[in-house]
Parts: structure tokens; sequence; C-alpha cells
């Protein structure tokens, strides 16, 4: 590998910011997040309106505010130009991958509410909105909370902490420690005043913890598929709150729906075990800076 183009001058903040890893990753990610969201949470107005939106959204940049500094003090402009190049590069996805970005979410939910009516949980799983796609207003909303938002999750969350975490544990353990840092982060979400008013889902943390924790298993099974591709992450990450949002997954199905979110967490798994991903060393040798940031690109579609 090509030697790093950007070296690092090592300081204070440097040193610990490497001796800390990975786990600064989650402390900058839920300490920032939880500061500013404290008087959101204990306040009777929307979140989507005036301060509350503005500690919201500065809350919300949390995991792009963690990545960014952490990967320029661990890694130099090199790591921090490697987050973005992953997040807007095309080729790391063949069209095989593509195809499953696009289409996964909408066959799985509708697979399940197949299964939701041959089983009797309920007679009516979807209440499909299809107006929402001809009113300028909530499908911009939609679109921001479906891709926007889950940008911004995605650089930190699978393009800076998934990378470290594995360089230290095995891609499963890497999964799920990543998934349960998001859900602790995603847990006042429920608290907000007003937050999910325009939309028809309405989490209880009894299933929707674990149902991140679950999803989390899955972005990184198409990360880890795609050369670690932010981008491919952030579709399939924003195309699974898009397809159920315009279904119209209803409330009782939720429940339901998390068992076959832990079936297709469990065959990754599987496969993962069956492959034997163990520790990526050669991460943890970028992150000491004994080698350059990688700018080899796997063949698209590999893996």
């Amino acid at each position: 590998m090509p030697p790093d183009p950007f070296p690092r001058k090592s300081s204070p903040a440097v040193t610990l910011a490497q001796r800390v890893t990975p786990w600064g990753f989650p402390f900058l990610y839920l300490g920032w997040a939880y500061l500013l969201w404290i008087p959101v949470l204990g306040s009777d107005t929307s979140v989507w309106s005036g301060w509350n939106l503005i500690l919201f959204l500065v809350g919300g940049a949390s995991p792009l505010l963690a990545s960014v500094v952490l990967a320029a003090l661990t890694g130099g402009r090199a790591r921090v130009a490697d987050l973005g190049r992953r997040l807007v590069d095309v080729r790391r996805i063949g069209l095989r991958w593509w195809l499953v970005l696009l289409t996964f979410w909408l066959a799985f939910d509708l697979v399940m509410a197949l299964a939701a009516v041959l089983l009797g949980v309920t007679a009516e799983p979807l209440q499909p909105d299809w107006s929402m796609l001809a009113d300028p207003g909530p499908l911009a909303f939609l679109v921001v909370l479906s891709f926007v938002l889950p940008a911004v999750e995605e650089v930190g969350l699978r393009g800076y902490y998934l990378d470290r975490l594995q360089e230290r544990f095995d891609i499963t353990t890497a999964a799920l420690i990543n998934g349960a840092t998001w859900a602790i982060w995603h847990a006042p979400f429920v608290a907000f005043p007003s937050y999910y008013a325009n939309t028809t889902f309405d989490p209880d943390l009894s299933w929707w913890l674990p149902m991140i924790v679950l999803d989390t298993v899955l972005i990184v099974w198409v990360y880890d598929r795609t050369g670690r591709s932010i981008l491919a992450a952030l579709v399939f990450h924003g195309m699974m709150n898009l397809t159920g949002e315009i279904l119209g997954i209803t409330a009782e199905m939720y429940p339901f729906v998390l068992t076959g979110h832990a079936v297709a967490a469990a065959l990754v798994i599987v496969g993962w075990r069956r492959r034997g991903a163990g520790p990526d060393p050669a991460r943890a040798a970028r992150s000491r800076g004994t080698q350059g940031v990688s700018r080899r690109r796997p063949a698209p579609g590999s893996g």
C-alpha cells in the first residue's frame, strides 16, 4: 500500500484519539447528541419547530461530527477524504448489488405481510398511502427522513466506527456492537415531541431497539459485500425507511416483523461464521499510521 500522503504530526490529541480507538467514537457520538437533546426531551413543543429543531439537528449531526474529528486525528486528511470517496463512489457497487439495494426491502416487507395474513397475525398488514407521492411537502419530508439523515448516520456508524471495530473484533461482534451503539442513540426518538407526527411509524422500544441491532447486521452485510461502500449502506438504509413508509406497515405488524429481521440477520451471521471473517489487522495498522489509507477498489459486486 502507498504511504500516507498526509502524514500526521504527533500531538496529545492525536495520541489520545489513537489510544481510545474504537471507544472514542461512541463517547463523542452519544455524548454530543444527548447533551443537546436533553432540553428537547423536556419540552412540550414539537421537535420540528424553533430551537428544538436546531438542537435536534445539531445533536443529530453527532455521527458525522465524531467520525470526521476522529478520522482526522487517527488518519489525517487521507482518512477523511476516504470517507467522502466511499460515500459518492458508485463504481464500488455492481449491478447485482444495486438490484439488492433497491428491491430487498420491498420483497421482504411483502413476504412478511403475506406471512402475517396466512398466520392470522392481522388481516390488514399494509395500508399504503400513494397520495403522499403526489404531495411535495410530505414527499420532501419523507425523502429527508429516508436518505438525508441516514447519510449522516452511515458515514459515522459504518464508514468510520465499523472499520475501527473490525480492527479488533470479528465481523459479527463488530456488527452487534455497532448496532447496540446505534440503538442507544435512537432510544430518545420515541420521546421527542411530535417526531413521528407526519409518518405512519410509531415505535415501541421493546421491539424497535432489537430491530435496530438486527438491521445493523443486514447493513453491515451490504457494506462488507460492496467493498466498504458507504453509499451502498446509505441506499439500503434509505430504502428500508422509504419502503416501510410508502407501504404503510401497520402497527400490529412490527413485533411480528421483528421475527423476520431476526431470521435474515441469523442467516447473514451463519454466512460470516462459515467464512471465518475475523479482525482485520491491516485496518489496525492503518489506524496506527504505519500504512496509508488504501486506495485500492475491489471489483464491483465482488465478495
